[in-house]
């Protein structure tokens, strides 16, 4: 089975439009993956899903049925559901999965984001029929793919998901706000790392944080995010063959970004050959 990986939000943290940000994206985490027909699995739901959102309004001719995954539910992963047409139209049909998160549901979260204080319409006055499903890890069945949930080192219950394709094909895995570092308290086992490795073994195309750069994580360990040559390790070793670093640091300009690729690719080069490294834009697409 082929399939195809667009990348609808790149940007962490909070969006960041302008000309300075144009070539690597300012929306947030959202990444569509499509297969034959009406197949498509939506991973995360930032601000980039409201342009989603719009072409698949633009393309539609019948009622759609769609999945999004959650990695959890801070901001940057969940502000652009309220603008996204598809919840809005009658006849749809979206489902919703993730975590929920200190004892609060997952439907009462989205819900909150969406209370009257802060938003004009309420979570339940949407028009399509929606259905918020908890996950906390191991393996369920979507539109096609097998998908596996492993639990990242990150504040709050954060999850990276695998899609293996279940008539056969290339796996993905996408892995946004994940510590690869020492840093931070998380409510993960002694072995977590080891257990992360089998976890991508045989995954050809690893979506992974690459947040800050080696100066940065000096001061913000603990803080869930990683390094692009952390990112590079650890795809070398889980024997991954792509490796797109994605959740672009607010403050990171486009040169900023490409300064990091270049340094992941050099480092790449001595530590990891063969791998390939890209960072995600906005708009890009791959077909696995």
């Amino acid at each position: 089975m082929s399939y195809t990986v667009t990348f609808w939000g790149t940007r962490g943290s909070i969006p960041t439009p302008g000309v300075h940000t144009a070539r690597y994206g300012g929306n947030t985490s959202c990444v569509a993956v499509s297969g034959a027909r009406d197949q498509l699995v939506i991973l995360d739901a930032g601000s980039g899903i409201r342009l989603l959102g719009r072409e698949l309004m633009r393309v539609a001719s019948m009622p759609m049925n769609l999945d999004i995954l959650l990695s959890h539910t801070h901001w940057d992963h969940i502000q652009g559901l309220p603008f996204f047409q598809p919840l809005n139209t009658r006849g749809n049909s979206v489902r919703i999965y993730g975590a929920a998160q200190a004892g609060v549901p997952l439907e009462e979260i989205l819900d909150r984001q969406m209370d009257p204080v802060v938003f004009p319409v309420p979570l339940k006055a949407l028009a399509a029929d929606l259905q918020v499903t908890e996950v906390t890890g191991g393996t369920f069945e979507i539109d096609g793919f097998l998908v596996e949930a492993f639990r990242l080192r990150h504040p709050g219950t954060t999850l990276g998901y695998k899609l293996v394709p279940v008539k056969g094909g290339r796996t993905m895995a996408y892995l946004t706000d994940n510590e690869l570092g020492s840093g931070g308290s998380y409510d993960v086992p002694d072995d977590w790392r080891s257990q992360l490795v089998r976890f991508l073994r045989g995954v050809d195309t690893l979506i992974h944080d690459g947040m800050y750069s080696e100066a940065m994580i000096e001061s913000r360990a603990g803080w869930g995010h990683s390094t692009p040559e952390q990112a590079v390790a650890l795809a070398w070793e889980a024997g991954v063959r792509r490796l797109v670093l994605f959740h672009h640091e607010p403050e990171h300009d486009d040169g900023a970004v490409d300064a990091l690729v270049i340094g992941a690719r050099s480092f790449a080069a001595a530590r990891a050959p063969g791998l390939v490294v890209e960072a995600a834009m906005e708009g890009m697409s791959l077909t696995l």
